[in-house]
C-alpha cells in the first residue's frame, strides 16, 4: 500500500484527490495539510511514501516545505501540484528535489499513475518535458563541464547516461538487456554515491560530465547497444 500525504490549501482539491487515490485500491491517504508548515509536521509524523505538494500555500510555501521534508527524510518522493506547467517555482522545486510535477487539470488517471511511478522510483517527466527542464537548468547554472563522476562502476555510468537521455527504467532495461529491478538497483546506487535526490539531478550530472551530448544521446554507447536516440 502506497502511503500518500496531500498538501494543498484548497479543501475541495484535497477532497477530490483523496477520493481519486483511495479508489485506486493500492493507495492510502494518511494525512492532509492545508499549509506548508502542517505538511512538514505531518510528513514527520506519518512518514508517507509520496507527497502531493501544492507550491502556493500560506505560512510556509510548498518550495520551502519540500526543502524541509527532504532535509529530514531524503527518501520521500514529492510530486508538485501546480496550476500551470510553466510556473517558475516548478523548476525551483525540481532543483530542490521534487521528482516531478502534475498540472491540476490533468486527467485523473495521470495522477494515479504518477503516484505509483513516484513510489517505485520511476521517472515522471516525458522525454520532451525532461529536455525542457534540463535545458533550463543547464542554461541557468552555467557551470563548466566536469569529468565523469568518480566512484561509479562502468554499468552505473552507462545507466546514468541513459537516465540523462530521458529513458524510463523499462526502456533502459531493454537497451541493456537486463531486468528492470537491476536498472533500479544501479540507479539507486549511483544516486546514493553522488548524493542526488531525483532523476532530474542525475540527468544534469550526466550532461555536465559529458556522458550525454546536446542532442540527448549517450556519448559512449552502452554495451547493450543503443540503436537510436530517444524520441521527443
Amino acid at each position: 500500500m502506497i502511503r500518500v500525504l496531500i498538501a494543498d490549501d484548497q479543501a475541495l482539491v484535497r477532497a477530490g484527490v483523496k477520493m481519486l487515490l483511495q479508489a485506486a485500491g493500492d493507495m492510502e491517504v494518511v494525512a492532509e495539510a492545508d499549509d506548508g508548515a502542517e505538511a512538514v509536521r505531518l510528513a514527520e509524523r506519518h512518514l508517507p511514501d509520496v507527497i502531493l505538494m501544492d507550491l502556493r500555500m500560506p505560512r510556509v510555501d510548498g518550495l520551502e516545505s519540500i526543502k524541509r521534508v527532504l532535509a529530514a527524510r531524503p527518501a520521500t518522493r514529492i510530486v508538485v501540484l501546480t496550476t500551470f506547467a510553466e510556473d517558475s517555482n516548478v523548476y525551483a522545486a525540481l532543483r530542490a528535489g521534487a521528482v516531478g510535477f502534475l498540472v491540476k487539470d490533468d486527467e485523473p488517471e495521470r495522477m494515479v499513475d504518477a503516484v505509483r511511478r513516484a513510489a517505485s522510483g520511476e521517472q515522471l517527466l516525458a522525454p520532451s518535458v525532461l529536455r525542457r527542464v534540463l535545458e533550463r537548468f543547464l542554461a541557468a547554472e552555467e557551470q563548466a563541464a566536469a569529468p565523469p563522476p568518480a566512484g561509479l562502476t562502468e554499468r552505473e555510468l552507462e545507466v546514468l547516461a541513459l537516465v540523462g537521455t530521458g529513458l524510463s527504467n523499462a526502456e533502459i532495461a531493454e537497451e541493456l538487456h537486463v531486468g528492470v529491478t537491476t536498472v533500479k538497483t544501479h540507479i539507486a546506487a549511483a544516486m546514493d554515491k553522488l548524493g542526488l535526490r531525483n532523476r532530474i539531478q542525475a540527468a544534469v550530472v550526466a550532461h555536465r560530465s559529458g556522458l550525454v551530448d546536446a542532442a540527448f544521446r549517450p556519448v559512449r554507447p552502452p554495451r547493450g547497444g543503443l540503436s537510436s536516440p530517444p524520441a521527443g
